[in-house]
C-alpha cells in the first residue's frame, strides 16, 4: 500500500455509516457476537466479555496505523444509533491488485438489506478508492445469507472448496465468490 494513500473511511450509505471501531462500542459488539446464530458459521465466537474486549482491542491497535491492508469498520445504523455489526475490506495481494471482503451481522437485521448495503459501499471503495482489480469474498456453503450478500452484489460463485475449514461442528465446505472492477457498477 502506499503512503500516500488517504483513509477513504467513514463510508456512509442510505441507513448505515461504516466508521471506525471506539472502546464505547463493548456493548453492541458484545450483543451481537455473542448470538449463536451470528456467530454459527463463523471462526469466532459466542464471544465471552474478555473475547469482545481483546476484539476490541486488536481493532484499536490496527486503526492506530496508517496505511494498513486490512481495514475492519463497524456497521452503525443511523436510525438505531447502534453498531449492529462489522465489515472488513483487505489487501491482500498487492501485486494482483486483490482484496477481499467479509462481514458479520446482528440477527436481528437480518434480511433488511443491510448487509448487501454495508457490502456494497465496502466493495465500491475496494475498486474506486483502493484501485482494485478484483474482490472475493468466501463463506461456509451453509450460510445462504452471506452467500445471498455477494450473489446480491453480482459476484460469481467462483469455487466450491470441500471440507477446507476445521468449524466447531467438523470440518466445512467453503465457496469463494469474486468480481473484477471491469464487472462492477454499484446499480
Amino acid at each position: 500500500m502506499t503512503e500516500d494513500l488517504k483513509p477513504w473511511f467513514p463510508l456512509r450509505t442510505e441507513r448505515l455509516l461504516l466508521r471506525e471501531f471506539t472502546q464505547d462500542d463493548f456493548d453492541d459488539v458484545h450483543a451481537y457476537a455473542i448470538d449463536p446464530d451470528v456467530v454459527r458459521y463463523m471462526d469466532w465466537g459466542p464471544n465471552t466479555l474478555e473475547d469482545t474486549q481483546a476484539a476490541l482491542d486488536r481493532w484499536d491497535a490496527a486503526q492506530a496505523r496508517w496505511p494498513r491492508p486490512d481495514v475492519n469498520l463497524a456497521i452503525h445504523h443511523l436510525a438505531d444509533e447502534r453498531v449492529i455489526g462489522s465489515i472488513r475490506l483487505g489487501v491482500n495481494d498487492e501485486p494482483t491488485k486483490t482484496g477481499d471482503v467479509g462481514y458479520s451481522l446482528a440477527s436481528a437485521y437480518w434480511r433488511q438489506g443491510l448487509g448487501t448495503e454495508a457490502a456494497r459501499a465496502m466493495v465500491n471503495a475496494g475498486f474506486s478508492a483502493l484501485g482494485l482489480h478484483r474482490i472475493w469474498a468466501e463463506c461456509d456453503t451453509r450460510n445462504a445469507g452471506s452467500y445471498g450478500i455477494t450473489e446480491k452484489l453480482g459476484m460469481r460463485r467462483e469455487a466450491h472448496h470441500r471440507q477446507n475449514k476445521r468449524a466447531r461442528d467438523g470440518w466445512r465446505d467453503s465457496y469463494v465468490y469474486a468480481i473484477l472492477a471491469e464487472e462492477w457498477s454499484i446499480g
